[in-house]
């Protein structure tokens, strides 16, 4: 039986079906917002692995091409493996609802999300995170939701609730935002340095949305949801408890107080292994619970060390950064570097400049477009001490880079100021938490050391919590332990003015506005902090480009001109690139060179002016003799274009041959005198020669004497000039 809600949120209908399709799943919703329509299928193994220790959730978001009416630029013309956009869209679904889960359930869970269509208006991305909670809350599978999700643009000014794509190309904000009724749940957004009680104002706005998408969902569940499982906990052997808890707790205490993070592992591991080896004949085939009983004595006395004594791992006070330094630059030959270091975290990131062909494409439901900014994280097993096998970038790779790169982009210079592609790659050398608000910092100093030109420096930093019931503390520049064993994550980064990038997850059931409140103010006056250790370092941009960077110069023709640099089959272009510059031409005729050597650029930039230019009179040309007739020589001046230097014009005396001054393949300089309705060019030789004929002397050699004769009315056959022939 189909069943089917609906109701208005940000002016446009949204509706949640259920029955119609996808019936063998075990929770599956059609979700349509304008015209725009996503099917979110899940399902869970019927009962959990042996030996899990971990939840085994897998979030798939998948766009058809079909979707936008396109079919994939791939050679294979179908999908491949997920975009950038895919793995971020699944990483937001994953963030909003694994919380939600039982701890004790640990079945195999995969949630499915499939773009059907899309309208080229509302995105797909927020409707996918609504419906996933809608799937899996009409499902058997425990699920402690519903939740909703909405995104919150500003255009000119005014807080805009899920904004269209039209309207998101003139907001200065683009946040995503999950949450329950009570609370927000996860957050991901960039903005154009907008100010911390903005972006409150714009959770607040979400919201209130978010509550009314739970009450649809809520009006589904009714209808037809599905019981849920019973989970149940797997009884605790309190002997075990016991003997774990007397045996480990001066210890652990003690190792909780351990600064360094590998010290800590050691004792934490050395502990573990202890204990195991002598509980094993009294509790055998155990090592699995008492290493689970050890991980929570470990966040007990961590979280009651932080709340109780307001003391951290590290010994830092609640709103203390760890010690900071910048090195800028640190590699030769590349066009900007630094490193980056913040505690045991540290990016090393690399700034490289490129021409217009250097761009990355994207292919995607909006169609084909192009990236002439891009940032790569990679985050190496070696950075924690690991051992791990290499393969391509990681999910959480590529999130990573994706929120350094909205960070930053809002300072990027444009395109037409300066005309270049800008990759920064980040790699993490060592990473004890917040590896992404390191590379937003060592980021700006790699591009301020290539000499790009950026709007203002940018930094970033992460903030944790940790409650229990109504107590809460907030801390700033949080460590991997304190991320681990905490509640929150939330990384801010911005300049002095305000945000440019947020992402917060959670792992509890939902924050206040309030701590939401304390974090953001806590980032800022880090951020700002940050922001003075990396001016001590590098304050501004170079005001040269590396030389080892392309110099990049563009000029700009008419369309109609455009065949005639590319040339047939791409002769021309091919000659030009001999120089040992690149060249690129649009569509709307702008051409943009680029060349290490700015001989080469230059060298090029004139080939292509000559090929577009059209002659102008008064000017000089240095021009080839092409051929010689009685009444002149036809001269190139420009590629392809040929003028003529009558006889009369070759020299201030009389010339009996043309020959007699000229011959084919001569480079000589002429000047153009005259440019007629059909456009042939009159050259002169002799106006550019020193000195003329004595006062009253007659001859050829006179152009004024000549046009003065034909004023007179002179011989008819004297002043009747050779046919022109080419």
């Amino acid at each position: 039986m189909v069943e089917r809600v609906e109701g208005v949120v940000g002016g446009r209908t949204l509706s949640f079906e259920v029955g119609r399709v996808a019936k063998q799943a075990h929770g599956a919703v059609w979700v349509q917002y304008g015209e725009t329509v996503v099917l979110i299928a899940t399902c869970a193994a019927p009962k959990a692995s042996a030996g899990l220790d971990f939840f085994p959730l897998t979030v798939e978001y998948r766009e058809k091409a079909y979707a936008a009416g396109r079919i994939p630029g791939s050679i294979f013309k179908r999908e491949g493996r997920n975009s950038e956009t895919e793995t971020v869209c699944a990483r937001l679904i994953d963030h909003q609802i694994r919380p939600l889960f039982p701890k004790e359930f640990k079945a195999e869970t995969q949630v499915i999300v499939t773009v059907l269509a899309m309208d080229q208006e509302n995105t797909p991305d927020i409707l996918g995170m609504t419906g996933t909670s809608a799937a899996l809350c009409l499902s058997d599978i425990p699920f402690a939701g519903p939740i909703g999700a909405v995104r919150v643009g500003r255009v000119n000014g005014e807080l805009v609730l899920n904004p269209t794509l039209t309207q998101l190309h003139e907001s200065d904000m683009d946040m995503i935002l999950s949450g329950s009724r009570e609370s927000i749940i996860s957050v991901e957004g960039s903005a154009r340095e907008v100010g911390e009680a903005d972006v409150l104002a714009a959770f607040e706005l979400g919201h209130k949305a978010i509550v009314q998408i739970i009450d649809l969902q809520e009006q589904l569940v009714v209808r037809c949801g599905k019981p849920k499982r019973q989970v149940v906990p797997r009884p605790v052997n309190e002997e075990l408890k016991a003997a774990v808890l007397k045996m480990a707790g001066d210890r652990i205490t003690s190792a909780n107080r351990t600064p360094e993070k590998e010290g800590r592992a050691d004792l934490l591991r050395q502990v573990q292994e202890e204990i195991a080896a002598a509980l094993a004949e009294a509790f055998p085939d155990s090592e699995g619970e008492i290493a689970a009983l050890i991980d929570d004595v470990v966040r007990v006395d961590m979280r009651a060390m932080i709340l109780d004594e307001h003391r951290r791992i590290d010994g830092r006070g609640k709103d203390e950064l760890r010690s900071i330094t910048c090195e800028v630059p640190v590699l030769p030959r590349v066009h900007g570097s630094a490193i980056f270091t913040r505690g045991q975290t540290q990016a090393l990131c690399v700034a490289t400049l490129g021409s217009k062909s250097d761009e990355r494409m994207v292919d995607d439901l909006e169609g084909k477009s192009f990236k002439s900014f891009m940032l790569d994280y990679n985050f190496p097993s070696y950075s924690v001490g690991e051992v791990r096998r290499l393969g391509p970038p990681s999910r959480r790779e590529i999130g990573h880079g994706a929120l350094a790169e909205k960070a930053l982009s809002p300072i990027i210079p444009a395109e037409d100021t300066f005309p270049y592609t800008i990759r920064v790659v980040s790699e993490i050398l060592e990473s004890n938490s917040s590896s992404s608000m390191a590379t937003v910092c060592a980021g700006t100093l790699a591009l301020m050391d290539a000499g790009v030109p950026i709007k203002t420096p940018i930094a970033g930093a992460g903030v944790g919590l940790v409650k229990e019931g109504e107590r809460w503390m907030v801390l700033t520049d949080i460590l991997g332990a304190e991320d681990h064993l905490g509640d929150m994550d939330l990384k801010v980064a911005g300049s002095r003015e305000g945000i440019t990038a947020i992402q917060m997850d959670i792992k509890i059931k939902g924050i206040s506005f309030d701590i939401m409140r304390e974090g953001l103010e806590r980032a800022r006056v880090s951020r700002v902090e940050i922001l003075d250790k990396m001016a001590q370092a590098l304050s501004e941009p170079r005001p040269q480009l590396s030389p080892f960077a392309p110099r990049i110069l563009s000029i700009q023709i008419p369309v109609s001109k455009i065949g005639l640099v590319i040339g047939p089959g791409g002769k021309t272009i091919r000659e030009i690139e001999k120089t040992g510059a690149t060249i690129n031409v649009e569509d709307d005729g702008m051409i943009t060179v680029a060349s290490v050597a700015a001989e080469a650029g230059e060298q090029a930039l004139a080939m292509i002016r000559a090929l577009v230019e059209d002659a102008e009179v008064g000017r000089v040309y240095e021009g080839r003799v092409k051929s010689i007739k009685e009444f002149g020589a036809f001269i190139e001046i420009l590629p392809g274009k040929e003028g003529l230097c009558h006889i009369s014009e070759l020299e201030h005396r009389r010339v009996a041959r043309v020959e007699d001054v000229l011959a084919e393949g001569d480079q000589i300089r002429v000047k153009v005198i005259g440019i007629d309705d059909a456009g042939k060019i009159k050259l002169s030789r002799k106006a550019l020669l020193e000195g003329g004929p004595p006062p009253g002397e007659e001859g050829n050699g006179d152009g004024r004497q000549y046009e003065q004769r034909r004023e007179r009315g002179g011989d008819r056959d004297r002043d009747r000039r050779p046919p022109r022939r080419r």
